[in-house]
């Protein structure tokens, strides 16, 4: 029985002026299962919607019979041509997990040129916007990277689904933290079977993602890295501490070589996400200081029997991916011996944001402030530019201080507010 499709309207709505665009490739980009084939599907029904005949859509799944012998390029194009000529008008055609195909790119860029025909294509690795694609496709496509669900995206699948939602969104949210946001989770009915699922997608990663792509010479060494940074996202991450962690369990150290390599991996996979550290007074990227936070918090709790949640980086995390979502570039920003927790940048300019649990405390300084509270807001109030400043906590009474704006995390994310 086919699932009910819940519409993704942030992405749909990046991607719906280009519909009909015969120019630019549609490449839509994220870590397998977070719904990049659901939203193609979604496509077709507006499609469908809008009076397109049926056969004038082509839809390949080529993850899936009688698709899945389909590896090179001579393969996809008799695939494709069998079909596109066929075909009388205007053509859309769909295309899922396209990395499966060596040298995919010299096909889809061939039929691109015949015109007549809107291209859409996933992929769920880094490698897929590398090489020779980006060679000679230059400025012929147009990236959307797709996310795992958003709190408010969860929240409003569950309620599609006619799942019960608590009324106490603080509840709402320890759950989402632990289960995550891949979508098919929100249809298994147990902790254990979205672990289990978790998991399962960690090993497809690996088998169809990763052991392709590269020659993983010490696949213990590598799970332990992975591991070491799904268990330490948020912490400021050198390779040397790694390497100092895993001395210490293995009594041989790894080459830093080997480590960089594999952090490369994990990153292209889509597990980790790097967020490179930001002098704000040089206006200079600080290499070997980065933070690494995970594309799905749920990555972090199925490979963990300990299911306490820090906040601390967890919030971060959430906080991260919801401005990703956004279409920001993002830093962790330094000025001086403070360290602003996020710099989001479009083009609009920058926006500073600081995240905690909480503000509030009974522990205060001698002029009765909070330690905590002092703590959040001097690293932003020394930032002497006026782009806009937030505190962001899960504090219920929010206060305004030094033109600098405290928002209620749950709040943002339930409203889809921007910054």
């Amino acid at each position: 029985m086919g699932k009910k499709l819940y519409g993704r309207e942030n992405y749909l709505n990046q991607i719906r002026p280009f519909y009909n665009d015969q120019e630019l490739i549609k490449v839509l980009t994220g870590i397998r299962r977070c719904g990049k084939s659901s939203i193609m599907q979604l496509i077709v029904e507006e499609l469908r919607a809008n009076g397109v005949n049926e056969s004038n859509i082509i839809y390949v799944n080529l993850d899936r019979r009688p698709y899945i012998g389909v590896k090179t390029q001579e393969q996809l194009e008799k695939v494709l041509a069998e079909k596109i000529d066929k075909i009388d008008g205007f053509k859309y055609l769909f295309i899922d997990e396209i990395q499966n195909v060596k040298d995919f790119e010299v096909v889809i860029n061939a039929f691109r040129e015949e015109g007549d025909i809107s291209i859409f294509i996933t992929g769920s690795n880094s490698y897929l916007l590398s090489g020779e694609l980006v060679t000679k496709l230059t400025g012929r496509y147009i990236e959307f990277k797709i996310g795992t669900l958003s709190f408010s995206e969860w929240i409003g699948m569950k309620k599609y689904l006619g799942q019960y939602v608590d009324s106490d969104l603080d509840k709402e949210l320890d759950t989402y933290i632990v289960d995550g946001g891949f979508p098919y989770s929100l249809y298994l009915p147990t902790v254990e079977a979205k672990e289990a699922y978790i998991n399962d997608l960690i090993k497809e990663i690996f088998e169809k993602d990763i052991r392709k792509n590269h020659k993983i010479r010490d696949k213990h060494l590598f799970e332990q890295i992975e591991q070491y940074m799904i268990n330490n996202f948020g912490a400021t991450t050198s390779v040397n501490s790694i390497c100092d962690a895993l001395e210490k369990v293995n009594k041989t150290r790894p080459s830093k070589k080997t480590i960089y390599a594999y952090l490369n991996v994990l990153e292209n996979a889509k597990i980790l996400q790097k967020c490179q550290r930001f002098d704000l007074k040089s206006k200079k990227a600080l290499s070997k200081e980065e933070k690494y936070y995970l594309t799905d918090l749920s990555i972090c709790y199925a490979t963990n029997v300990d299911k306490r949640i820090n906040y601390g980086p967890v919030l971060e995390n959430i906080v991260y991916n919801y401005i990703k979502s956004k279409g920001y570039e993002i830093s962790v920003g330094r000025i001086g011996k403070l360290e602003v927790d996020f710099i989001a940048r479009n083009n609009d300019g920058y926006s500073y944001i600081q995240v905690a649990k909480t503000i509030q405390s009974e522990d205060v300084n001698e002029r009765g402030i909070p330690y905590v509270e002092e703590r959040e807001y001097r690293p932003l109030e020394s930032i002497k530019d006026n782009y806009p400043k937030y505190v962001l906590t899960l504090d219920k009474l929010l206060q305004r201080r030094n033109g600098i704006l405290n928002k209620n995390i749950i709040q943002m994310l339930i409203n889809d507010e921007n910054l």
